[in-house]
């Protein structure tokens, strides 16, 4: 009697488990998820940048570190938890069958445990390296109270596959984790197709802030910068900042707030707390860079809750996503 080929048993297995129809917002549509997984969160974006896994890494994202792609596109990231009994291997299996058949073509693949990920896998820093490469959702910075990258150590497995589009690519990013609290599925898909929307920022001068302020008594600006999910003003923000201290300085009375606003992606509270440590980020600017005297600013927060625009499309979240001024 022959004994039975268990390629064709995991065939078989992968056929008749086969992955979950989607049916959930949840899932993306050129991905799915396995079935019995549960989603955990989510995040998303109109147009973003992304740093994708596509070879054995040789440290943190950079411009040019081995191992890393950089996209920019509509992005998404999914959450689940994987059912007890399924090891990540039938998982990772499942979803390069799965792919393959809606037409993706399978870029990379490693395991941590032989060190496949790795271009140094003594490094110290490796498995957090890796595992930072799914750690970027302000919707899910920890989960079961633990940071995301820690979840990636000697037992998690990854996958890059890629779609080729008349309209543009679309890559799938899929780490799993085996962890102490169960295994977990880490979906990341950009579209590279979507485009972004241009010519969203206008830069406003002193002049500009004076007269809109005695007329409106309140000026948005969207001049003033932080990374996603960051209360550290960037570099780039050293023209409207200066803009911002040159209208105090020349109007010695002048009292403003300044109010930081964002989205709708995300908690309301998270949103509130993010907002007001950007507005107490420009009011420390304005202070320690320019001299502007403390007493003549109050640092605010708005979160969600003040919207100038629609929040169901990228254009109307960017519009949202500013720093005002107040007079009082």
């Amino acid at each position: 009697m022959s004994r039975p080929d268990p390629w064709k048993q995991c065939i078989a297995l992968a056929a008749a488990l086969a992955f979950a129809a989607v049916a959930a917002a949840a899932d993306h549509p050129l991905v799915g998820r396995y079935a019995g997984a549960e989603p955990v969160g989510e995040f998303q974006s109109d147009y973003d940048e992304v740093g994708l896994i596509d070879g054995p890494i040789g440290g943190p994202r950079a411009a040019g570190a081995p191992g890393w792609i950089t996209l920019e596109g509509k992005t998404s990231l999914h959450y689940y938890s994987l059912p007890a009994g399924r090891s990540t291997l039938e998982v990772l299996r499942n979803y390069e069958s799965s792919l393959e058949a809606r037409g993706f073509s399978i870029v990379f693949t490693c395991a941590t445990s032989d060190g496949s990920c790795y271009a140094n896998r003594n490094s110290g820093t490796a498995p957090y390296d890796f595992g930072n490469a799914f750690d970027a959702s302000p919707e899910l910075p920890r989960l079961n109270g633990d940071f995301i990258r820690n979840y990636f150590g000697n037992n998690a497995r990854y996958l890059l596959a890629k779609l080729a589009r008349p309209q543009g690519a679309v890559y799938a990013g899929i780490a799993l984790s085996e962890h102490g609290r169960g295994n977990y599925a880490f979906v990341r898909v950009v579209e590279t197709a979507e485009a972004m929307d241009t010519d969203m920022i206008r830069f406003v001068g002193a002049e500009e802030m004076r007269s809109t302020l005695a007329d409106a008594g309140r000026i948005s600006l969207y001049g003033v910068f932080f990374d996603t999910d960051r209360d550290v003003v960037k570099p780039d923000s050293a023209r409207t900042i200066a803009e911002i201290a040159r209208l105090l300085q020349a109007d010695p009375a002048l009292r403003v707030a300044v109010v930081g606003h964002t989205d709708a992606q995300g908690s309301a509270e998270h949103n509130l707390d993010l907002s007001e440590r950007r507005a107490r980020a420009v009011v420390r600017a304005l202070t320690a860079q320019h001299g502007i005297a403390a007493g003549r600013l109050q640092a605010r927060g708005a979160g969600m809750a003040e919207p100038v625009a629609s929040n169901d499309d990228e254009q109307g979240r960017a519009r949202n996503r500013r720093v005002e001024l107040v007079r009082l």
